[in-house]
């Protein structure tokens, strides 16, 4: 299985935190949320190589968080854009390391300013019984809920309905951009693409689950979308509690 972590965003809603710094080398409790990523990831055996996928801008500053850290088999690959406008999206970017590394392997997908405290071993488990799956997490607060993509489930787990950054959630249970996609499952990504899915992730499960059986498991602990000084301040505070 093969990892990829999404870092090639600009964090344009983190201002100047952002502005010259990747959102995933942004300190938590006296780490990178990326260290945090990555030390749970590296405990998966069923992990054989790890990809991490940044822009042009930001690239020599990961080849340089590389060179201070002692991860194997870590990858860093540029995905060569410059900017916010011609971002690739969490679904070309996908798509980018796909090809460019002829990558035919099941595939674990977590989003660069995702801090959780699941050990994703569970994970791993439930994507081996059901096949492709995401992660959920509760958020309880259908105000939050309405900026996230919001999952409905059968009692089987399988995702009934995707719906990002609905008006009206039908629940607060929310995706969270830790997902697990059997290889069989890969062509339905440039599949996606040819539609004009690139950008937002939860579309492209919403395509895959209206064609596939995809289902989702609930998250053990408490997440962090890291999108607002407010969530990376709340982050903080827990992280370092």
């Amino acid at each position: 299985m093969i990892a990829i972590i999404l870092a090639a965003g600009y964090g344009t809603r983190l201002g100047i935190l952002t502005e010259n710094k990747a959102k995933p080398l942004l300190s938590i409790a006296g780490k990178t949320i990326l260290d945090h990523i990555l030390g749970k990831v590296q405990r998966l055996k069923d992990i054989s190589s790890i990809y991490i996928v940044t822009n042009n801008k930001f690239y020599p500053d990961f080849q340089e968080w590389g060179k201070k850290n002692n991860f194997p088999n870590i990858n860093v690959i540029n995905d060569r854009t410059m900017s916010n406008e011609d971002r690739l999206g969490s679904i070309g970017d996908i798509y980018f390391v796909l090809q460019q590394e002829k990558i035919d392997d099941d595939l674990l997908v977590i989003g660069g300013d995702n801090l959780f405290e699941d050990d994703l071993e569970k994970f791993l488990s439930f994507f081996k019984q059901k096949g492709s799956a995401i992660m959920l997490h509760d958020v309880q607060s259908l105000a939050l809920a309405r900026t996230l993509g919001v999952a409905s489930i059968n009692q089987q787990s399988q995702i009934t309905a995707f719906i990002e950054k609905p008006e009206q959630p039908s629940s607060t249970m929310v995706s969270t951009l830790i997902y697990a996609l059997k290889k069989d499952h890969l062509p339905s990504i440039r599949e996606a693409l040819a539609v004009g899915k690139a950008d937002r992730a939860g579309d492209f499960i919403a395509y895959l689950a209206e064609r596939q059986p995809v289902y989702g498991m609930l998250l053990a602990g408490r997440w962090f979308d890291i999108g607002t000084i407010e969530s990376l301040n709340a982050a903080e505070e827990a992280f370092t509690k």
